[in-house]
């Protein structure tokens, strides 16, 4: 329900399905530039978007690999964001996506979908693609394998190779070069600051979720706080406490009362349950 000229979006003001506000873009602080008359709807959270902000929002979240869209909007009378989840109909609708962007929109959240519900990796034997189904265990069984060559074939989630030692295991198997890339990263990565919140000149870029171990990067813009686009959970990228806890002793432009937490030397596993 959209007319758009010369390639800009816009509501059409005959559709009585959206409910317009006569106030500021909440998703665009900056004033609109002079002539500029694009019509503002309301979310069903009650913050009033325009097209063109509303899939930059999207954009950007799916940039950073989450599907989830919520709202950055901050609550009226607090420096705390809204936080309400829109759907994708919804947003697809009053972002007045257009068929490219649809195409484009559906092929990112069905392949970071994927990715949040199942583990998997190419087995070293026959190539198919294996599901590990304990997170707390290197040695996965490949069943094509194990058939085809009648014996148990087991292989190191980690390096890749065929399994050798005791099992299980959750930290390496006793193959020489058997390593955790990501934790060594996470040992060795650059330290940067957060320009937007006080006092933090030297942290490290790369932390893993407090929740699922996904590694995740600040973008360097906005509050210390950071969403992981695998588990969805809020969390400060400072202190690795989750942001409610964080919220009792700070706020999201301070530094944290415990300072900035050390590099990690463990992955945490997600127990999805």
């Amino acid at each position: 329900m959209s007319t758009q000229g010369q390639g800009d979006k816009r509501y059409d003001p005959g559709d009585t399905t959206l409910k317009f506000v006569d106030r500021p873009d909440d998703l665009d602080p900056l004033p609109p530039e002079e002539g500029d008359e694009c019509l503002r709807a309301e979310m069903s959270c009650g913050h009033a978007v325009t097209p063109q902000s509303l899939t930059g929002w999207c954009r950007s979240l799916l940039d950073q690999g989450q599907y989830k869209f919520k709202c950055p909007a901050l609550k009226k009378g607090t420096l705390l964001q809204c936080g309400a989840e829109w759907s994708y109909q919804e947003v697809r609708r009053l972002a007045v996506l257009t068929a490219q962007e649809m195409q484009s929109f559906e092929e990112i959240i069905a392949r970071l979908a994927a990715t949040e519900y199942c583990d998997f990796k190419s087995c070293p034997g026959c190539q198919t693609f294996v599901e590990r189904e304990d997170l707390t265990n290197l040695s996965v069984q490949c069943t094509i394998c194990t058939a085809d060559k009648n014996k148990r074939y087991e292989f190191c989630w980690q390096c890749l190779k065929l399994w050798k030692g005791p099992a299980p295991r959750s930290d390496r198997c006793e193959n020489d070069d058997c390593t955790n890339p990501d934790l060594q990263l996470l040992k060795t990565c650059k330290t940067t600051s957060l320009p937007q919140v006080q006092g933090v000149d030297t942290c490290p870029c790369i932390r893993a979720c407090p929740t699922c171990g996904q590694k995740v990067e600040h973008d360097k813009t906005g509050c210390k706080n950071i969403i992981c686009p695998r588990c969805q959970v809020e969390f400060c990228f400072v202190c690795l406490k989750l942001t409610p806890e964080c919220l009792k002793t700070s706020s999201y432009f301070i530094p944290c009362s415990d300072g900035v937490a050390p590099r990690q030397t463990s992955i945490p596993v997600w127990h999805k349950n």
